[in-house]
């Protein structure tokens, strides 16, 4: 568990975070969302004592992350995937790691075949693609087997593949109950993932729930309509005090009822319906509405768009996620 407790961070005179407080659960994976500049990074630096806090407290299992004896047992984290040293081969980077932590060095082997990274283990980090670098990131989090995680940005340079394999870690570790805190700019993969968002503007705190309930707070759902008998359907929603919104090419939109009552309406007068949709608004629709006051930074378009870039190439398939065994 991570408890965080009125956690503010100065720079100066600018308030990067101001007064944050909440807590990430185990058996969850919580979501850690809000527009660039909101203090995610800061407040993360400070959950792992790589920045002091100007007041406030962050606890991990109650405790202060410098007062536990050996962290990586307790907590793994990727903040920052090129903080490996390039020199060094993906297997040393981790074996430093497993020293300095007194965990065993036939760990080093089992996360580098979690990530796939096995057949590339004794080359050195410098040559690693933006993917294979993200890879050992997470190798790194996962090596002393941490009942707490925390990833930003863990799908940057991953392939589809790699993609679909780090969303599904996550679950998995969070249904060992495991704490799974993870930040991410894909709000697509971001809905996939979590269960439960914290989001920040500016550095406070905007919300504190369920990924459906955020959904569903902060955005407009509605059931669509299209029929051939469009001006009879129209008399008969009004009849039954339901306010139809046109919307083109013949659809009508309509909110405060259900499909299933929209559905019977139509059967009772006999009218026959082309489509019967129930429409609710995405993730990224429902973040833009709540952040829309705490965005820092506002891009103008100039031109047309730049086609996306292809994702960067990654490391080999990697096999599922399987648990340190306790007795090594």
């Amino acid at each position: 568990m991570i408890e965080l407790e009125g956690l503010t961070k100065h720079f100066g005179t600018k308030v990067a975070v101001d007064r944050l407080s909440f807590t990430v659960r185990p058996g969850t994976v919580t979501g850690f969302l809000g527009p660039n500049g909101a203090g995610k990074s800061t407040t993360m630096r400070m959950m792992l004592d790589l920045d002091n806090p100007t007041s406030g407290t962050v606890r991990i299992d109650g405790k202060h992350y410098r007062d536990l004896d050996e962290p990586l047992k307790y907590i793994g984290a990727l903040l920052d995937a090129k903080a490996m040293h390039g020199g060094r081969s993906a297997y040393n980077n981790l074996l430093c790691l497993a020293q300095a932590n007194r965990i065993p060095a036939s760990r080093v082997a089992e996360v580098l075949d979690v990530v796939g990274l096995t057949a590339v283990a004794r080359k050195k980090a410098k040559g690693f693609s933006l993917g294979m670098g993200q890879r050992l990131g997470i190798a790194s989090a996962l090596l002393g087997d941490p009942e707490i995680l925390m990833f930003d940005e863990p799908v940057n340079g991953l392939d589809p593949e790699g993609i679909h394999w780090i969303r599904n870690l996550m679950k998995t570790l969070a249904a060992e109950g495991r704490t799974i805190f993870v930040s991410s700019h894909l709000m697509s993969e971001m809905a996939l993932t979590a269960d439960h968002l914290i989001v920040i503007g500016q550095g406070r705190l905007l919300a504190d729930t369920s990924m459906a309930d955020f959904i569903q707070e902060n955005s407009r759902s509605y059931v669509r309509l299209r029929t051939p008998q469009r001006e009879r359907l129209l008399d008969v929603l009004h009849a039954a005090g339901l306010i139809a919104v046109e919307s083109g090419n013949g659809t009508l939109e309509i909110d405060g009822a259900s499909t299933e009552q929209l559905g019977e309406l139509a059967a009772e007068h006999r009218i026959v319906l082309h489509e019967l949709s129930a429409q609710r608004a995405s993730l990224e629709e429902a973040f833009m509405q709540m952040t829309a006051g705490a965005v820092e930074y506002h891009a103008h378009a100039t031109g047309p768009a730049a086609p996306p870039s292809a994702p960067a190439a990654t490391g080999t398939a990697a096999p599922q996620w399987a648990p340190r065994s306790k007795g090594a």
